[in-house]
């Protein structure tokens, strides 16, 4: 979890894929955070996206290294913790976030993942599947 963690944060910007009835619906997101060995993101709850994710938890993350040598998906379901805990280690991650998020308001919402696979790829390397649990 440690490598998908620190590759993600390395991309900076990530690509979240969800879906919204039968289309698929594509953004970028740049928030990750290990909190009790699990992986996390962030949103708001008023996005569209939120809305998304509770009516089909299943989704896909994107992202590119920065030298454009490898990429990695991540694909598997998004659970939501409303626990101030939770989304006090996500916001203590990244501060700059606390402008517009609370982790005792009624919006802030993280989201970890529950049985996913991270797939790392290279054009030079062989694929590298990380279970997460």
């Amino acid at each position: 979890m440690q490598e998908v963690y620190e590759f993600l944060k390395e991309c900076g910007t990530y690509f979240l894929a969800t879906c919204e009835g039968k289309a698929p619906r594509v953004r970028p997101f740049g928030t990750i955070n290990i909190f009790e060995d699990k992986l996390y993101i962030q949103t708001g709850k008023s996005k569209n996206v939120s809305k998304q994710i509770q009516d089909n938890s299943k989704v896909e993350i994107c992202g590119l290294s920065q030298d454009g040598s490898k990429w990695i998906r991540v694909s598997g379901s998004l659970k939501r913790d409303d626990r101030v805990i939770a989304k006090k280690s996500m916001l203590d991650s990244y501060p700059n976030l606390r402008g517009m998020y609370d982790e005792n308001d009624d919006n802030t919402e993280v989201l970890y993942f529950e049985d996913a696979t991270a797939t790392i790829y290279s054009f030079t390397e062989d694929a590298k599947q990380i279970e997460l649990k």
